[in-house]
């Protein structure tokens, strides 16, 4: 069998994780010769052991610290383009996607937090295949607000909403229908136990290790489903498959690692963007089933504030900017390039660190250029343009 999956794990410390992954694999049948494993991590972490692991579980992989991602820019003609992916930070994962776009052979990508495990019930890596080449009808969820929350469907017993679900979105009104759909692009699988909420809600929820209080179990999950065209939702990368076609629009975005301290939300953007990408070019994110455990680590819930405050009102707007954007592109390329343009030129002074948006206006722009330079892009030309109009 050909290699085709890449499977990209943001880590730093529980690594191990991916062995549980693959006994799932290996109950269900699934065969993990087509996974290729690349294990994103630091330079002060155990690489020799992340790759001895791999090496013992008989699949295919790589380890790439932070000595080891400039080495593969420059082998690769892009270490121009190598501050697109943020130091110690979640949206690594960005790297993971140029990995990908490097190398043909990969038609689809995982990405998995190292914090979660595959629940028993549930064949993990078949089922993201299945979703992703479902064709046919599927519950489609609108709201009031042109909102989702992918925890609607118990939202009356445990009243949560996910981290990045806006402020102002809340209390919205849910109505439910059915949608064929024939092109899905990417399949979010949900998360029992911690729910992945921000610091505002955990601190609401009486928590402040970081975790939530209310906690989520299979029973809270009936079903697939996706958001209704013109409707966003939250996109959490810790259980994620995608198509290749999506990576020119899945950009994880620059957080962390900037002048405005703006944290937590590389995903939760990426998702948005992508959305509107995919409701211009009618192709479909598909969410519910395979769910994970996620297991995350007690810490300090007002750290994760710190990290989330400085963000928190430009979430608020964000989809409100692009929502319009792109509606004569004819691909991923185009429409994210037409998002790039909108918020690098914009003026959003009246915002708090309303300049982060031009940030990743710019970086979403030299994204492109990034991949056109990796391994080819069509669509690129409106990129560049962007770029000459943001003065880069």
């Amino acid at each position: 069998m050909t290699q085709d999956i890449c499977v990209v794990v943001p880590t730093i410390r529980e690594y191990e994780c991916m062995r549980t992954y693959f006994e799932n694999a290996r109950d269900n049948g699934f065969d993990l010769s087509r996974l290729h494993v690349v294990l994103v991590t630091e330079d002060f972490c155990e690489t020799d052991a992340m790759a001895s692991m791999l090496e013992d579980e008989g699949v295919s992989g790589e380890v790439f610290d932070g000595t080891r991602r400039q080495e593969w820019y420059e082998e690769n003609g892009i270490a121009e383009y190598g501050h697109l992916v943020p130091a110690a930070s979640h949206a690594e994962t960005s790297f993971g996607l140029l990995y990908m776009w490097a190398h043909d052979r990969f038609e689809y990508g995982f990405f998995i937090d190292d914090d979660t495990l595959p629940e028993p019930e549930d064949d993990f890596f078949g089922r993201h295949m299945e979703n992703l080449a479902f064709e046919g009808e599927v519950e489609s969820v609108s709201s009031s607000e042109d909102w989702v929350n992918v925890l609607h469907q118990n939202a009356d017993e445990h009243g949560l909403y996910p981290r990045g679900y806006p402020y102002a979105a809340m209390d919205e009104t849910v109505e439910t229908s059915t949608e064929t759909v024939d092109d899905v692009v990417a399949s979010q699988g949900l998360w029992t136990n911690v729910p992945d909420l921000d610091a505002v809600r955990i601190l609401m929820d009486g928590d402040l290790q970081g975790q939530a209080q209310t906690r989520t179990s299979r029973s809270d999950f009936t079903g697939d489903f996706v958001a209704a065209e013109g409707n966003y939702l939250t996109v959490c990368s810790m259980n994620l498959a995608f198509k290749r076609e999506v990576i020119p629009a899945f950009y994880q975005l620059p957080m962390d690692d900037n002048e405005w301290d703006v944290g937590r939300f590389d995903d939760i953007w990426s998702g948005v963007f992508l959305k509107r990408a995919c409701d211009v070019l009618g192709t479909t994110i598909y969410n519910g089933y395979p769910l994970c455990e996620h297991n995350k680590a007690p810490r300090s819930t007002f750290d994760d504030l710190t990290n989330e405050v400085a963000g928190l009102e430009l979430n608020e707007h964000l989809y409100e900017i692009i929502d319009d954007v792109g509606g004569d592109a004819d691909t991923y390329a185009d429409v994210f390039a037409a998002m790039g343009r909108e918020l690098a030129e914009g003026d959003y002074e009246s915002y708090n660190n309303g300049a982060f948006f031009n940030h990743v206006g710019e970086h979403m722009c030299e994204w492109l250029d990034c991949l056109e330079t990796l391994n080819g892009l069509e669509g690129v030309s409106r990129s560049r343009d962007a770029r000459t109009a943001a003065g880069n």
